[in-house]
Order: C-alpha cells, then structure tokens, then sequence
C-alpha cells in the first residue's frame, strides 16, 4: 500500500509541470470563509452536489464513497436510517464532528446521523482531522459538513421505488427568487424497508429557508422539521452462526425521533453571526441477546429522552495587510433527559416482557470558546496559519435508580490550538503541513444505564503532512498523519449491561492518496486509496475478571487498507452510467485482536437514460450481496451489524 501511494504521488508530480490550471474548488469548513482548498493546509475533499444527484446518492454511504480513507458503515446502534463514520482509522459515533449549514448537527451531544437528509444538497465538504479552533470540543478525527442549496434555488423533484417495498418522493421548490428576498422549501417522505427481519425506517421532512437583503446584509431563517421512525435491526453475535436477518428485538420494537431545528443569522460584511435551536424528542423500544442458551436470554429497555441544543457564533473577519484574521466567540448548550425501563425476555416469544427496573438520567452541558484564526501571507507562495482558541467547559450529571441518586459534575477550561504552513510551488501543486492540539468532554450513549459519573475528557494531538494539486483534468491528495490520544471513550459491559469507559493511550497514523481525473467535461473517473494503523498504547482493561494489557493491539473494526474507485458518464442527454468498488481490509472483531475478520468487497452501479423532462435510472447497492460485519454495537457485547443485503431502485427525478 505504502509502495502504491509513492508509486501514485510521483506519477501525479511528472505530470504537474505540463499541465493547465483547472477552475478553483471552494471550501468554507475550515476557517468559516470561503477559500480555495489548495491554499489551506488541510486535507479536504469536496463532493459537488451535482455530481450526488448523478450518481443517486441519498446517504452518506454513497455520497462518500469515493472519498479516501472513509468508510461508511450503514445501521449501527442508531437504527437503520443511522451509520458509523470511520476516519483515520477510529470508527465511532461520536469521534467526528458532523455540520449542516454551519451548525454541529447534534450539538453539544452526539451527531444526529439518522435525521440527516441530503435532499437538495449543494455539496458536503469533508476535512480530515480535528476542528480545534472553529468547531472546539467537538471533533477529533475529521469534519464532515453538509451544505444546502442557497434559499429559492431552481427545483428539483424527484420520485423512486426498489427492493422489498422501499418507495419515496420528494421536492425542492423555489417560493421567492427576487434578489432581496429569496425562499424555497423542500419536503419528502421516505421509506426504506430491508431484507432484515422486521427492519425498515421511514422519515418525513420539511426544510424551509429565507434569505432577505436588509440594512447592507442578508438576514437567514431555516426551519427544519422531521421525524423518523425505525423498526431497527439486531446486533449478531460474533460467535454464532446466526443468519444475518435474524432480529432478536423485542416485539414492536422502534427508535422514534421528531426533531425542530431553527436557525437565524445575519451577514454583513465583515460580520456574521447564526444562532441555531434544536429540540428532539425519542421515544425507543430495543433489546439485545445476552446469552443465547439461557432463559430469559435477552435484556430488552425503553426510553423517553430529550434534548434541547442551542448553537451560537459570531465572528468578525478582518485585513491586516498581509494578514488575515478571524475572531469570534461561539457557545453550545445541551440538557437532556433520559427516562429507562429495563426488563427481560426471551427471544422465543419476544412480545411477552414487563419493565421491571426504572432509572433516570439528567445532563447538561455548555461548551464556550473564545477563538482567533490568522492567515499570513509571508510570500506569494507561502502562507502561514495560526489559530488558538480558549474552551471552557461546565457539564453536571445526575443519575438515580430506585436506590437512589448521584450527580457528578466538572468544568474544565483549556487552550487548544492549530498551526498549518501552504507552500504553494505553482497553480497545480501546494505542500502544506499542521499541527492540531484539541480536546472534547466524553461523549454519552444514553444507553439503558444511568450512571451519574462524568468520565475524563478525551484529548489528542495530531500532525499532518502532505501535497495536493490541481490540473486541467486531474485533482490529487497525497497525506500523511499521525494522532496520539488519551482517555478515548470505548464502550464495555458491567453488570451484564453496556457503558462507557476511558480507554488510555491510543495511536493512529496513516496515509491517504484521492484523485479524480476528467477525461472529458461529462465523465470523472475517481481513485481513493488509505493506509491506517489504530493502535492502543497503554490500556489495561478486564474481560472475565482478569486483567489484560493491550499495549500494540490494533483497534477493533479498524482495517489497515481501504481502496475506493468508481466513475460517472452523465451527459446532457441520452444515456448515463455510474459504477462503485470499495474495498475493506482484513479488521480485529475484538480488543485482544484474536478475532480477524477477512476483508471484503462491494460493488454498486446504476444506469439511466435523460429525457427532455427529466432522467430516469436504474441503481444497485452492494450488487455482490456480501454480508460482513460492518460495525461493532455497544448495547450487545461481542455483537456486530452486518451490511445490508443487496438492493435495487428505479428512479425518476427532474429539475423545474
């Protein structure tokens, strides 16, 4: 792998020094303004939302999926409308920050995967690594920000059907296109069912936005509604010769959520601020097997839980000379409350259980910060940036169970900081390097326990150096990092339940190599290849009482080599095509790395055909139907979530 990434730079470098400049690819997620994503020292992808609606993509799985070093494992313990990010080699729920139009998507908590609708989407740009300074105590591995077509945009429509049942709809309409007052509004049902046994999920969504020029800026509104219901899937033992179908959830079981989220802000000129609230309401019913040969063998739990997130920032940016600054002040608050009933069944008759254990559990958090970015253009070529930002953090938590009740508490405030360096040697190539020193309080599963201890903040500082260009057919990435943690939080089971412990020293290190090559302007054919190494450093844990050390055992699910290509022919008219391989290397299914699960291989691709009204099409996911585990669940212990069983839709989709 290493050989094929020099092997890949060298050829992309020969050919720089005849080549033409392509047009310029904008980013905003890195220093919250609009930049070219050569001159910043990061390695940064960006999908255009266009070429999504071409290859039909509508989840993340499918709209990342050429991007390197990323895998998108669908489900997970969210529910099947929900997946499991893997970045630099940590898949976790909570290790990457997720933004939907400038906001964190699941605020002060954990990102809210299962209520993101990529309809009417402009682009998702990604950034490899932490946020520290413009996002705080939030991120660790990466970025991954979402952006919306720009209130009354032209519309688009679209209507699809497929495999066992699935069926949707949906529209985004421009209601206002008048240069001083713009509106649209986007609404769509869908329903996805699945080979799984009494899984599917449906989600109704309604996104308005209004953009008005008023007093020399531009006053935004968003109003986002949606509510999803999930029937999900069940985590599989691993070892077990289960079929991969097999639900082991009590009957009637779901993960429903109904989400407002609004949001304002005004720009002008040097001067933005956005002040975003979010309120979400679930209502969930799961359970999961705890030992197949006993009676009762399965412990199932409900939970009434909500959360209200707000979000705000403001920023002003100013010229200083060759200087650039950025200075700004954000604040998250997050308070929520959880109410379980725990209860045992048996997977035989799954629709006979009574709760018969309650608990409660109350958090609320503010994370602050105060934050300065700087962009120094030493030479022409040369660009230094540096940014600090001061967290302070307060979060109090309290937990109570018919024996009673306890509150932890604990408020920390700390610096954390980036520096980047651009050597950019002509319009086709740019060097850059960083250094990231971030934190983030411990992330809550809001699992069936109730525990009112606060576990340690995670922390991690990482480097990373690497070379990217652009010519004019030809874009490329060439990485390389390494990230050093400490108290990563890692699920494990006590008492016969699942919780959350800090997990000592970790390192990951890797490379990463993305190119995407236009031989023509309707085709782009796209190359992601990834080297990971997850390593534990210093962790010492229990399984069946006894200690283990696992000092230079690889992380589980983590794979050393992801390889993603595929290539997209989307003319004005007539016929279109699109086909997708990623490949996922050999991964440990255990701590003790004694597990190895082999690696496998999907292959997705589509064909349509454009009328002069619209294009229809015809695509397949995971044509191959091969059924790994894909990710680890933290409520069954030893238990994983297979992907999905292949899948087909017909589709018709057309732009007014």
């Amino acid at each position: 792998m290493r050989r094929s990434l020099t092997l890949l730079a060298v050829l992309g470098a020969c050919a720089i020094a005849h080549a033409q400049t392509a047009k310029e690819t904008i980013e905003v997620t890195a220093t919250k303004i609009a930049e070219d994503v050569t001159l910043v020292p990061q390695s940064i992808t960006v999908i255009d939302g266009d070429e999504l609606r071409a290859r039909n993509a509508r989840d993340l799985e499918s709209a990342l999926g050429l991007a390197a070093g990323l895998s998108i494992a669908p489900g997970g313990d969210g529910g099947p409308a929900s997946s499991v990010p893997e970045m630099w080699g940590l898949k976790e729920f909570d290790a990457f920050l997720l933004v939907v139009d400038g906001v964190p998507w699941g605020g002060a908590f954990n990102p809210d995967l299962p209520s993101l609708d990529l309809t009417g989407v402009d682009r998702i740009e990604v950034v490899r690594g932490a946020a520290p300074v413009m996002y705080g105590a939030t991120s660790f591995v990466g970025v991954i920000h979402v952006i919306h077509r720009d209130a009354g945009a032209p519309g688009l429509g679209r209507v699809y059907g497929g495999s066992y049942g699935t069926f949707g709809a949906g529209a985004t309409v421009p209601l206002s296109q008048r240069l001083d007052l713009r509106q649209s509004i986007t609404a769509n049902f869908d329903r996805q069912e699945f080979r799984d046994d009494r899984t599917n999920w449906h989600r109704g969504h309604v996104l308005y936005r209004r953009a008005a020029e008023t007093h020399g800026g531009t006053l935004r509104f968003d109003a986002d509604l949606a509510a999803i219901r999930q029937s999900p899937a069940s985590p599989i033992p691993r070892d077990s010769d289960f079929a991969p179908d097999t639900n082991f959830n009590p009957s009637g079981a779901h993960i429903d959520e109904d989400r407002f989220h609004a949001v304002a802000g005004f720009d002008k000129k040097p001067w933005s601020t956005t002040l975003a609230v979010t309120y979400s309401k679930f209502d969930i019913l799961r359970g999961f097997l705890t030992d197949a040969e006993a009676t009762p063998n399965a412990t199932g739990f409900t939970l009434d839980r909500s959360v209200t997130d707000i979000y705000f920032d403001t920023h002003v940016v100013k010229q200083f000379g060759s200087v650039r600054g950025i200075f700004g002040f954000d604040h998250l608050y997050g308070n929520a409350r959880a109410k379980n009933g725990l209860f045992d069944y048996s997977t035989s008759n799954p629709a006979a259980f009574a709760v018969d254990e309650e608990n409660e559990l109350r958090n609320r958090r503010n994370f602050s910060g105060l934050y300065a970015s700087t962009e120094w253009t030493l030479a022409p070529a040369l660009r230094l940036d540096l940014g600090a930002r001061l967290n302070h953090t307060r979060e109090r938590q309290t937990g109570s169970d018919e024996a009673g009740s306890d509150t932890d508490s604990k408020s920390f405030t700390r610096v954390s900081g980036s520096a980047g360096i651009t050597w950019r040697t002509s319009e086709a190539l740019a060097l850059f390097a960083n250094y990231r020193n971030t934190f983030k309080p411990a992330a809550i599963d809001f699992g069936p326990e109730a525990e009112a201890e606060i576990l340690d903040p995670e922390t991690a500082r990482s480097v990373e150096v690497g070379a990217k260009g652009r010519m004019h057919d030809v874009t490329w990435t060439l990485s390389a990092f390494r990230m050093d943690f400490s108290n990563l939080v890692l699920a494990t089971i006590v008492d016969g339940l699942p919780a959350l412990e800090n997990g000592g020293k970790e390192r990951f290190r890797g490379f990463e190599f993305e190119t995407e090559f236009e031989p023509r302007p309707d085709a782009r054919v796209g190359l992601g290849l990834s080297h990971h190494d997850a390593r534990f450093r210093e962790f010492v844990t229990e399984f069946d009482g006894v200690p283990a050390d696992l000092r230079g055992k690889r992380l589980e699910m983590s794979p050393h080599n992801l390889v993603n290509a595929g290539f997209l022919w989307s003319p004005p008219h007539g016929w279109t095509a699109q086909a997708m391989v990623n490949y996922v290397g050999e991964r440990f299914l255990n701590k003790r790395n004694t597990v190895l699960a082999p690696s496998y291989t999907t292959w997705s691709a589509g064909v349509g055909y454009k009328l002069s009204a619209g294009e229809i099409r015809i695509d397949g996911k995971n044509l191959n139907n091969t059924r790994p585990p894909v990710s680890e669940s933290e409520l069954g212990e030893a238990q994983f979530y297979r992907l999905p069983a292949r899948r087909v839709e017909v589709t018709y989709r057309t732009t007014f």
